[in-house]
């Protein structure tokens, strides 16, 4: 039997570890790697080349989002599913956009992660039960297909991304051109280029719309649904 080879990608070690305990159990199913952050995530994906990817969606240094991104732009075969603690709208239509085919509760039960690995690397798309009964309510099509048809193109470029997922984690001008290994001044224009393309121009104004995207989490903890 081929495995299906599994990539986790998850900052908080002890939901990592309850991850990986849980698919070692399934004959079909072999996780292959670990990572911690996204950069991590995307590193090892082009290493190790999985089968699928379970990718939480925040994430320090680089999100789940972003590294969704990057990841897909090297290995375009490898499926991705979106891991969150919270299912706004917004997130679900946000990790579609970034080319997730799944978006899954952390609370989910083992049973429906096996299934959604299974089911992604078939080709078919996999959504949490409770996030798909509410898309379903919304509109009769399939979530991935609503999301496709309501989407517009994300206004910004792959570093601007970066770039605001740092400010938005309260990272300094120069912390974050070090952290990216770009000029100080190829920050601030990236700054000033965010806050014209958001119409949002001050540090409190971009840190809510990380939160608000997914892209950090609040300290707040949020309702699920």
């Amino acid at each position: 039997m081929t495995k299906i080879t599994v990539l986790l990608a998850e900052d908080h070690t002890i939901v990592r570890e309850g991850f990986h305990k849980m698919l070692e159990y399934e004959d079909d199913l072999e996780v292959v790697g670990e990572a911690q952050d996204g950069r991590e995530a995307v590193a090892l994906a082009k290493k190790l080349r999985p089968a699928v990817v379970l990718m939480d969606l925040a994430m320090p240094n680089l999100n789940g989002l972003e590294a969704t991104r990057q990841l897909l732009k090297l290995l375009p075969a490898t499926k991705v599913l979106i891991l969150s603690a919270h299912s706004d709208d917004a997130y679900v239509k946000n990790a579609i956009d970034s080319g997730a085919v799944g978006f899954l509760l952390k609370h989910t039960s083992t049973p429906e992660v096996c299934q959604a690995i299974r089911e992604v690397h078939s080709g078919r798309t996999f959504f949490s039960s409770s996030i798909s009964r509410h898309f379903h309510r919304l509109n009769p099509l399939s979530p991935a297909r609503a999301g496709a048809l309501n989407s517009k193109m994300a206004p910004l470029t792959s570093r601007e991304m970066e770039v605001l997922q740092l400010i938005a984690e309260g990272k300094a001008n120069k912390e974050t051109a070090h952290e990216l290994g770009i000029g100080l001044k190829t920050v601030e224009k990236h700054r000033e280029h965010l806050m014209q393309k958001l119409d949002i121009h001050d540090t409190a104004g971009l840190t809510r719309y990380a939160i608000n995207a997914g892209i950090i989490e609040s300290s707040v903890q949020l309702t699920i649904i």
